[in-house]
């Protein structure tokens, strides 16, 4: 097995050599994957417990592929954190998801501004590395690659609860 199929998953199945802005595209699948346990009733207003079960798993699982594959990814790509690797966007972007208002769930534009929003702040949070995820790159292997991301994840989370609570009300 090469190198290159060996590193899928922490490339989030290829995403992380889309080109420009591959952690955008790494972002991508769980805003789908969120979009989609809404259409076929499984978001928040339905079944609260089973959409923030999936993305919490969605969120491990990314997570552990970034753990696992981080070390490798940096020395095949030959630098800290290369761009390649976007598990670490697929699952912050998760915990940006979480806990979502029911009333996101209203109507379609409501719902396309709530995901694209959480969409967009993630994005300027992962790319701002606001303290304390810039510090946290320095870790060792995946650790370095993904808690920056999951820390963007948790501050995209609270502003984005903060939002919707106010403006869905």
């Amino acid at each position: 097995m090469s190198t290159s199929s060996r590193l899928l998953w922490i490339t989030t199945f290829g995403l992380g050599h889309m080109r420009p802005a591959s952690g955008t595209w790494g972002s991508m699948p769980t805003v789908v994957l969120a979009g989609g346990l809404i259409y076929f009733g499984f978001g928040p207003a339905n079944s609260p417990i089973v959409y923030n079960a999936v993305l919490v798993a969605w969120c491990i699982l990314f997570s552990v592929g970034c753990l696992v594959q981080g070390s490798a990814a940096e020395a095949k790509f030959g630098k800290k954190d290369p761009s390649q690797a976007v598990a670490d966007e697929t699952a912050g972007q998760a915990i940006a998801l979480l806990f979502l208002p029911a009333a996101a769930e209203q109507n379609f534009q409501t719902l396309t501004l709530v995901l694209g929003g959480a969409f967009v702040a993630f994005r300027i949070f992962d790319i701002l590395k606001i303290w304390p995820a810039r510090g946290l790159q320095r870790l060792p292997g995946g650790a370095g690659i993904l808690v920056d991301d999951l820390i963007a994840g948790a501050q995209t989370l609270v502003v984005v609860q903060v939002v919707a609570r106010i403006l869905l009300r």
